[in-house]
């Protein structure tokens, strides 16, 4: 998984590496048998993006209403949007913490691998009153790359962010935001006790924005490519942050 976040029971700590060297996650091969057996036996929306059995079908969604307006996710599709991620990934402030500037082959590569992958990330666009105005990624942090370096627990569900246009930034919108998917996603998601981000702590807007959300700053955990925040939103809490 990447490594950023938003532009804009608990872990206690990293987990130890085990000196290998390698992310035995990235090399994890699921099988159908494995995937409904990790999958929750939720059945799939019949509308909407590709489910996934490991993440569901964020694009299957319903919208929800926020402050900002009405928002929903809309399941990537690269032959549509792939020119206004591509865009979004180029502009600075962005590209410090995702590193996906380029051309568009950059950033389609980096779909490509979700969109073509074992079901454990979704990409979407999140749309606001009808306008796209920024990226999302759905995963299942438990089987990410992540999990070796937090105590993570089973159907742990993680979001990775990035609000796309310099003028939803900075008005409180990614919070809002947050707020709404973190819901959509133990909405809909119910074996799931907890949402996981990892901003880079440099981020201090994204980490704020989390603060604010509902999450909890959990701990500092060094992950190969940064050092993180560790958010925790837990179900238990959520009406309570």
């Amino acid at each position: 998984m990447h490594q950023a976040d938003a532009h804009t029971g608990s872990g206690t700590g990293a987990v130890p590496p085990d000196g290998t060297g390698t992310e035995d996650t990235l090399e994890l091969r699921l099988t159908e048998e494995l995937l409904a057996l990790l999958g929750d036996d939720t059945p799939p929306p019949a509308a909407g993006g590709a489910a996934s059995a490991l993440v569901g079908s964020p694009g299957a969604w319903t919208p929800v209403g926020t402050p900002a307006g009405e928002f929903q996710l809309v399941t990537v599709e690269p032959g549509r949007d792939l020119p206004v991620i591509s865009r979004w990934m180029n502009d600075p402030a962005v590209a410090a913490f995702w590193e996906l500037a380029g051309p568009e082959s950059v950033t389609g590569a980096h779909l490509g691998r979700q969109l073509d992958g074992d079901g454990r990330s979704v990409p979407c666009l999140g749309v606001l009153d009808g306008t796209p105005m920024s990226y999302w990624e759905i995963y299942r942090a438990d089987l990410d790359p992540l999990a070796r370096h937090y105590p993570s627990r089973p159907h742990d569900m993680g979001v990775h962010l990035l609000i796309g246009g310099v003028g939803n930034r900075g008005r409180g919108i990614g919070s809002v935001l947050l707020r709404a998917v973190s819901d959509l996603v133990l909405d809909n998601r119910p074996l799931c006790a907890r949402v996981i981000a990892e901003p880079d702590l440099r981020n201090t807007p994204s980490v704020s924005a989390f603060l604010s959300a509902g999450f909890r700053f959990c701990a500092e955990v060094e992950l190969p490519e940064k050092r993180a925040a560790l958010m925790v939103r837990d179900r238990a809490h959520r009406d309570d942050l």
